[in-house]
């Protein structure tokens, strides 16, 4: 089996080597932030989007020299990653976590950004109009929000816990509910609720993540004349919805078959899916 290679710090290594310490911060506080890109057509989507967030991000965190971290910087080094890994033509999944560097206890000694960077074969979830997701609500635990809860942080215990809860009762999907009870996103994804011919998302500030996929839906949305509300939205309305889809920037966007007894159309889903698939700003904007 050929060997895997990921870039640490500009410096491409097999990925089964040791390169983090006992005291590296994204080990030891989940101190960084992430970006998960979809590598397709010999170029990153929407990376424009993921830069923009990804410095906005490292800028509240107080990571210093932000700006390294450009659509040049991330292009090139993925591409010369995948070079790397023989695998230039193919539809990847691109994984780049910031961290912050040096030592310290909770107060860091440093504020300078070390990286990983990892692609991987992006592994399709085989489902076509005809089969979408089931999903369930995920109450044990909630997710507080605050300015941080926009960010995709290294801090993910809600996530692994609603993992564990999708695994053992074998859901495609969960929604993570927030502190106050209200749907807040799935497990790796954005959530769109579709009903009485409104478009409804929960708002930023209501704890979710602000998903580039998200933004572009939001986009497609005003193009194709759809209202999109976001909101404070009670999970009940998960029993009247006419339909649901979940988004993100790899897997683009899925549409929910069934809650429980309810099951959901997917009418709307098929035409963002459509739109989706030729969706450029170069040509839209």
């Amino acid at each position: 089996m050929p060997i895997q290679y990921i870039n640490f710090n500009g410096s491409l290594v097999p990925e089964d080597m040791a390169v983090l310490s006992v005291d590296n911060r994204a080990f030891r506080y989940g101190d960084g932030l992430f970006e998960t890109m979809l590598w397709k057509d010999g170029d990153i989507r929407f990376l424009d989007f993921h830069i923009e967030r990804l410095q906005e991000g490292l800028s509240l965190l107080q990571f210093e020299d932000t700006g390294v971290f450009d659509t040049f910087f991330v292009r090139n080094k993925t591409e010369e990653l995948i070079r790397k890994n023989n695998m230039m033509g193919q539809t990847l999944r691109v994984r780049l976590i910031v961290f912050r560097m040096g030592a310290g206890t909770y107060g860091p000694e440093s504020n300078k950004a070390g990286y990983v960077l990892q692609v991987e074969r992006k592994q399709d979830i085989l489902r076509d109009k005809k089969l979408g997701l089931i999903v369930d609500l995920y109450t044990d635990f909630k997710k507080p929000y605050s300015e941080l809860s926009k960010l995709k942080s290294n801090n993910a215990l809600v996530y692994v816990m609603a993992g564990n809860f999708r695994k053992k009762h074998a859901f495609d999907e969960v929604f993570i509910l927030n502190q106050e009870g209200n749907l807040c996103e799935a497990l790796t994804s954005n959530i769109f609720i579709y009903y009485n011919k409104v478009l409804y998302t929960p708002a930023l500030t209501e704890g979710c993540i602000a998903g580039v996929m998200r933004r572009v839906v939001m986009d497609i949305a005003l193009s194709e004349g759809i209202e999109v509300v976001e909101a404070e939205i009670k999970p009940d309305i998960m029993k009247v919805a006419d339909e649901i889809f979940c988004t993100n920037a790899t897997q683009g966007i899925q549409w929910v078959m069934g809650y429980k007894q309810k099951r959901y159309f997917n009418k709307i889903s098929r035409v963002f899916q459509d739109r989706l698939a030729a969706w450029t700003y170069d040509i839209e904007e």
